[in-house]
């Protein structure tokens, strides 16, 4: 098989030839291992390109995930000037804004910024009519080109071949409405206007389906929801059931009607609600993030979730390949491969992102588990 054809066997709850392998990096993990421009990694459609596909080949991954897309390919006509500094570059904008772009973390802001808003006070009218932008995390936004939507995702097919799959990402309706209120404004919203709120989050999963049935168009082979406040850490499952569920199924139903695998991120613990996100008709849900980081325990998952869809996860990327000697490592993935691969239907890979300062050699211990035990 190819890891394309792997993967695709895997999402489709059939046995592949062997256990399929694909990590999510976080940015800071990639920008220590390539040593390019933190800056023009994060703008410039071509640099990110390049980055994933070079790191999936030093991994030997059988599939890259694009988590940014919409690179605006003129953007250094609004830059004033860029300074390297120990720790990074950091961007003066035109318009007066000015960020630090380090070298092992997502960019941050260095100006005074204000966002969010009383949800008593809004009305349809504050919310955007387009999704011209990703809510990376609150306050930071990627923009998105209209016109260069998805250019990134042609680039990165051209250069890694038709051989291995590709997965876009689109971020849930709940991140865009704690985004847009602000957290705090946001929890108090479900409890003190839940039906201002849903109303929020319809606006927001309805500009969430345009989007995600674009993506579909440009030859991905599933799309990751990215939701990670949606765990038991934040809000509880009568929660899940009214701010969350709907809307991603509405997601999850366009792209299923596009012919395309949609799967869950949702970090942290999940372990009590493993079934509600299959409830919402993705077709495999992400990070089922272990103890101490979350709760889940990959035998019951696979008991629980059993022909319902894939799962992918659920290694600990900090207290195992951070922390653990290479032999603990190794003894770790073999128990989660063994347990994974029963019956297909399992991606092996760390549970949330590689931390950033996770050793490359640590790493690729992952393909060399799967080689001996998948």
């Amino acid at each position: 098989m190819t890891s394309r054809e792997r993967i695709q066997a895997a999402m489709d709850l059939r046995e592949p030839d062997r256990v399929p392998v694909m990590c999510q990096l976080s940015i800071g993990h990639m920008l220590l291992q390539l040593g390019v421009s933190p800056v023009e990694f994060w703008f410039d459609a071509t640099t990110f390109a390049e980055g994933l596909v070079s790191l999936r080949k030093k991994y030997d991954f059988d599939g890259i995930l694009v988590s940014l897309h919409g690179h605006n390919p003129y953007w250094r006509n609004d830059v004033l000037r860029i300074q390297r500094t120990n720790d990074g570059e950091e961007v003066t904008w035109k318009n007066g804004e000015k960020w630090i772009h380090r070298f092992n973390e997502l960019p941050q802001r260095l100006t005074e910024h204000h966002s969010g808003c009383s949800i008593n006070a809004l009305n349809t009218a504050h919310l955007p009519a387009s999704l011209n932008y990703i809510p990376v995390s609150q306050g930071l936004h990627f923009r998105i080109d209209p016109s260069h939507a998805f250019d990134v995702f042609e680039i990165v097919r051209d250069k890694a071949g038709e051989d291995f799959s590709l997965h876009g990402e689109i971020t849930s309706a709940l991140d865009y409405y704690l985004d847009f209120l602000g957290h705090e404004e946001g929890l108090m919203g479900f409890i003190d206007e839940p039906e201002k709120a849903k109303s929020v989050l319809k606006h927001f999963t309805a500009l969430l389906v345009g989007l995600a049935k674009e993506m579909c168009s440009k030859g991905v082979d599933a799309i990751k929801i990215s939701s990670p406040f949606a765990g038991a850490g934040f809000i509880s499952a009568e929660f899940y059931r009214s701010f969350v569920l709907p809307f991603e199924r509405a997601i999850a139903e366009a792209v299923r009607g596009c012919g395309v695998h949609v799967y869950t991120h949702t970090c942290g613990a999940i372990a009590d609600r493993l079934e509600l996100m299959f409830d919402a008709g993705v077709t495999g849900i992400e990070c089922l993030d272990p103890p101490p980081l979350g709760n889940v325990e990959l035998e019951d998952a696979k008991q629980r979730t059993k022909r319902r869809g894939f799962i992918k996860g659920n290694v600990d990327s900090v207290n195992t390949l951070l922390f653990k000697t290479k032999p603990e490592i190794m003894n770790d993935a073999r128990k989660r491969i063994q347990i994974g691969k029963q019956g297909g239907g399992y991606i092996f890979s760390t549970a949330c992102s590689v931390a950033p300062y996770v050793e490359s050699e640590r790493l690729l211990l992952l393909r060399e588990a799967v080689e001996k035990w998948g």
